[in-house]
């Protein structure tokens, strides 16, 4: 492939470079002289080497790729603040404080619901206890058996 400073620049390519050029001088790191004599340069240029050569000493953006495109922008990481390392520090032993206060007041609760649940079974169900079918058969067979039925079987609805 051929390099990149003997490819044909384009008339996009053209126009970013005098706009970069525009934007040189109203940052005040070019004379208005020098902008009129690159910007001719710039717009007769026919290769991305004669256009580069125009921005060679400016700061700022330039290709670096054979495509002519940018690479993309890269995003500094900055170290986080002290004011937000102490809000952290502060921020996870609450956290943690509030989740154990939470589980403790529920198993509170379900101690006391179930300590008033055996209570409330104690003192009521205990002296009432709900009859069964096997306590309602066993008291009708008794009778049953006790006055001579025990030849005809259980059927108390006969």
């Amino acid at each position: 492939m051929a390099q990149r400073s003997r490819l044909r620049a384009s008339d996009e390519d053209r126009d970013r470079i005098a706009e970069q050029l525009r934007h040189a001088a109203a940052e005040g790191r070019l004379l208005s002289e020098e902008l009129e004599q690159r910007l001719s340069t710039a717009l007769r240029a026919r290769t991305y080497g004669e256009l580069d050569s125009v921005v060679a000493d400016l700061p700022g953006d330039k290709p670096s790729r054979r495509d002519g495109s940018r690479p993309p922008a890269r995003r500094r990481r900055s170290a986080p603040s002290p004011l937000m390392l102490a809000g952290l520090a502060l921020a996870i032993p609450v956290i943690i404080a509030l989740v154990v206060a939470v589980a403790a007041v529920m198993l509170m609760l379900t101690i006391v619901w179930s300590v008033l649940a055996l209570v409330s079974w104690r003192i009521v169900g205990h002296r009432h206890p709900l009859p069964s079918p096997w306590l309602f058969y066993t008291r009708h067979r008794r009778r049953s058996l006790a006055r001579g039925n025990a030849a005809r079987g259980f059927a108390p609805w006969l």
